[in-house]
């Protein structure tokens, strides 16, 4: 008879491997929301009051998995996505590093 438990741990492996990449994913849209619009200076998004508004929003976004988009989040992402258009991230990731400001 075949054991489950063999089949379980490569389980295991790739949900550590998602979130290890999810992880990366939102790490990297946060630095990049943490950076200037300009490249250098000193203000970020830390400090945004549009974004700051949206973290509600995107914490309701994210336990929905993005069925709930509220107008403080939309506001926020097309405010991002105006001023760092180099900025490829989806919504998601956008979301999760707006929570985690």
């Amino acid at each position: 008879m075949f054991n489950l438990k063999w089949l379980f741990i490569p389980c295991l492996f790739s949900v550590a491997s998602a979130q290890a990449t999810s992880f990366v994913m939102t790490t990297d849209a946060l630095v990049s929301l943490s950076m200037s619009a300009t490249g250098g200076t000193s203000s970020s998004f830390k400090d945004d009051k549009i974004v700051l508004a949206a973290k509600t929003d995107a914490a309701s976004f994210v336990a929905s998995a993005g069925e709930i988009r509220g107008a403080q989040l939309e506001s926020a992402f097309m405010h991002i996505r105006q001023t760092r258009m180099e900025l490829q991230c989806t919504d998601e990731q956008l979301a999760r590093a707006i929570m985690a400001l």
